[in-house]
């Protein structure tokens, strides 16, 4: 019997139909694919997409590479209380990428999917003249009417933030310009770390939960703290006064602001932390604070929702920082 599969019938089997577990997926050999939410539940959805040359670098590990688009995605789903279901993949492809990169970004995803229970339920693939794009349809679920949205946050309540802040921004500024580490007085396992962060997110999925039982309001940090915090009080019409000071840093970044005082904005405004920054009622600081330590997540408060407009990042002396732009943006 002649072999009658196209080429990309050949790459999808290869590469994706393993990491398409899940039995709505139909082992990729339909043109869609169906999944049914958990009883009780509403679905989540969130897509994000990354560019060779403008979210990695084209010398990245493909395996890293899968993560990363992976992770960007989960890093949203983490914010708005979901436990995640599954994915769609959309990739596309410059003429040149062999066997060996997809081998490899195939392994990348399947490793993660495995990791954070997602299975990939279905895409597209693609040639194109430009740089790899990778775009990614996420989908998770929350009981009904739970799922945490940026509009929310009341007057009294309190600014919580996952992680450490700045370090990826850093990260990327380091690799842009290798000759500021010694600039720095960075050590190896200092570089490594700022490097690592902007190369691979760690999406505060574990905390999920936590967000959805005690916070009023949430978002995931991927442009830059000041200005996805401004956007989370607009939606929410509040203001807030954010304590610079109490922002969580690494040891790597503190010892880059040491070294240079001045790269605080980028650490503020630069984004790719992916972290979580959310709202809590007075109340429920405390609970929060457990639920985070349980879930093995570390949070720290950092300011205060008040009522007006605008957001004050201020600093020991109380006063407040001026940013030539609050966040990154491609536009």
């Amino acid at each position: 019997m002649a072999d009658d599969l196209s080429g990309e019938d050949r790459l999808i089997a290869r590469y994706f139909q393993p990491i398409a577990t899940h039995p709505g997926a139909l082992g990729l050999s339909d043109d869609a694919a169906f999944i049914k939410p958990p009883p009780g539940c509403d679905l989540v959805l969130k897509t994000d997409a990354i560019i060779g040359g403008v979210h990695f670098f084209p010398v990245d590990a493909a395996d890293d590479v899968a993560r990363k688009a992976l992770r960007v995605n989960l890093s949203d789903l983490a914010a708005k209380g979901a436990k995640p279901l599954g994915f769609l993949l959309s990739l596309a492809l410059p003429k040149e990428t062999g066997d060996d990169w997809l081998g490899r970004f195939a392994e990348g995803l399947r490793d993660d999917a495995e990791r954070f229970g997602c299975p990939l339920f279905g895409g597209d693939t693609d040639r194109t003249p430009g740089p790899i794009t990778i775009s990614i349809a996420m989908f998770g679920s929350v009981p009904e009417g739970t799922m945490v949205r940026r509009a929310g946050a009341k007057p009294g309540d309190r600014v919580f933030v996952s992680g450490s802040i700045g370090d990826a921004a850093l990260g990327l500024a380091l690799r842009k310009k290798t000759d500021m580490g010694a600039a720095w007085q960075l050590g190896d396992a200092e570089r490594e770390h700022l490097r690592s962060r902007y190369l691979l997110p760690q999406p505060r999925n574990a905390l999920a939960e936590a967000v959805r039982g005690h916070a009023s309001a949430a978002m995931d940090v991927s442009d830059g703290l000041a200005g996805d915090f401004a956007k989370l009080c607009r939606a929410s019409r509040v203001a807030a006064e954010i304590e610079v000071a109490r922002v969580p840093l690494s040891d790597s970044a503190k010892a880059v602001l040491a070294a240079e005082p001045a790269m605080l904005e980028t650490a503020l405004t630069g984004g790719d932390d992916f972290e979580i920054v959310c709202t809590v009622p007075a109340g429920n600081a405390g609970s929060f604070r457990a639920a985070a330590k349980a879930a093995d997540v570390a949070v720290s408060e950092i300011g205060e929702i008040k009522a007006g407009e605008g957001v004050r990042f201020v600093d020991s002396n109380g006063r407040a920082l001026a940013f030539k732009r609050a966040s990154f943006s491609h536009f």
